[in-house]
């Protein structure tokens, strides 16, 4: 039993060796440094939004411990995460796990380089849920918590599984109290965008809304509950110029309903900009088509 548990102990300490090298540390704030990822061979880091609080004076420590300039190449604070420049050296990429999300269950390492030294800690996969929108309204692949202490300076490294591929990155700040780790898909769809934009681009309307009960013949003619009742429209915005009112209620944009305010935010993709969308609304008891140009938030 004991050679067993030496031969686990081994092991683990290998995985985090070997995992190492692609852990970076990064300077974006005045307190404690943070962590990052090497994302890629040509010296692209990831990390937390919320950890880089400057878009100059940026700093990336790598394993030698030597300290090398960054530049900010773009964020998104929907989802927490940034990515920076170090030019002219190469970083050992990461190797991102190829399968679905982990389970309950399964052990994983949360890795940190706040100092020149790596951290590491040991936890399980906690809860594996589906897709979700955080509350700036970033969507997220799945959702992924587990039990590793999130120490501080931990945020913007990652979460590593037991054969040492990464899994995703781990942040404190998109819920609070609890560890998250956005996964390997939402990165892998949120860097090009930040490569390309320097941000996550995304649609605006200029409305506020919630979600209401429809009448009961209006709902029963849709086939659906709920609708989003406006309850604010910004000056000049892409609403206010369409036409749209408060107190409007909205059903649907083109073939989709809108039935919760998520609907309306997964419509709103960087592919809507620009274009000319029709919303069915429900205003004096009646339905109506408004034609709504999206804007760029």
């Amino acid at each position: 039993m004991a050679e067993r548990l030496e031969q686990f102990s081994d092991a683990l300490a290998e995985t985090v060796a070997a995992a190492a090298k692609s852990v970076l540390r990064v300077e974006g704030r005045a307190r404690l440094a943070a962590s990052g990822i090497a994302f890629s061979g040509d010296g692209m880091v990831l990390t937390a939004h919320h950890v880089v609080e400057q878009d100059e004076g940026l700093f990336v420590g790598i394993e030698k411990g030597e300290k090398l300039d960054a530049r900010l190449v773009g964020r998104d604070p929907a989802t927490d995460l940034a990515l920076l420049k170090v030019e002219g050296s190469s970083l050992p990429a990461v190797a991102w796990a190829n399968t679905p999300a982990p389970r309950v269950g399964h052990l994983v390492l949360a890795l940190g380089r706040p100092g020149a030294s790596i951290r590491a800690t040991l936890g399980i996969v906690s809860a594996v849920g589906e897709s979700w929108r955080t509350p700036m309204g970033g969507l997220v692949d799945h959702y992924l918590q587990s039990d590793v202490v999130m120490y501080p300076g931990f945020s913007g490294g990652p979460l590593v599984s037991a054969d040492g591929r990464f899994i995703g990155l781990n942040t404190s700040a998109l819920l609070p109290g609890a560890s998250l780790t956005i996964p390997a898909a939402t990165i892998q769809r949120i860097v090009p965008e930040l490569l390309a934009h320097g941000k996550v681009r995304r649609g605006y309307l200029g409305i506020t809304t919630q979600t209401v009960r429809l009448p009961g013949k209006t709902a029963e003619r849709l086939g659906q509950p709920t609708g989003l009742l406006i309850v604010s429209v910004e000056s000049k915005s892409p609403a206010e110029r369409s036409g749209l009112l408060l107190g409007d209620t909205l059903l649907g944009m083109g073939d989709h309903p809108l039935r919760h305010v998520d609907d309306l935010v997964a419509e709103l993709g960087s592919d809507r900009i620009d274009q000319e969308v029709s919303i069915s609304v429900l205003r004096g008891g009646e339905t109506r088509t408004v034609r709504v140009t999206v804007g760029q938030r």
